[in-house]
């Protein structure tokens, strides 16, 4: 489904008006109509909004995937930490024997 699908379906199942959902996305009505009609596409900061409002994922609200549990996870800490997200800029742009190396050190950190 496409993300106006998936918004407009997201707040028709909680039963709220187009001005209810954008005020917990940040937004005026005017702009959660076009989003749900597919002429405007909804910023991040209104993404994350609703994701955390909802309990939902990003990804699930752009694409329709649900993640599993774990991988929400990941990315409640990344979006939470700081220091997850420079954890992962440090291994982002480093080749995989790198970052090989990198998870064998954290392995041994944590004792495994």
């Amino acid at each position: 489904m496409s993300i106006a699908e998936n918004i407009k379906e997201l707040r028709e199942a909680h039963g709220l008006t187009q001005e209810e959902f954008g005020e917990i996305a940040g937004v005026s009505a005017k702009a959660v109509s076009k989003w749900e009609s597919g002429s405007g596409f909804p910023r991040m900061g209104a993404i994350e909004k609703i994701a955390g409002h909802f309990h939902i994922s990003k990804t699930y609200l752009i694409d329709g995937y649900q993640q599993d549990e774990r991988t929400l996870a990941l990315e409640k800490a990344f979006i939470d930490r700081p220091d997850m997200r420079i954890l992962f800029d440090a291994a982002y742009d480093l080749d995989p024997e790198d970052v090989e190396k990198f998870a064998n050190m954290i392995k041994a950190f944590k004792g495994e």
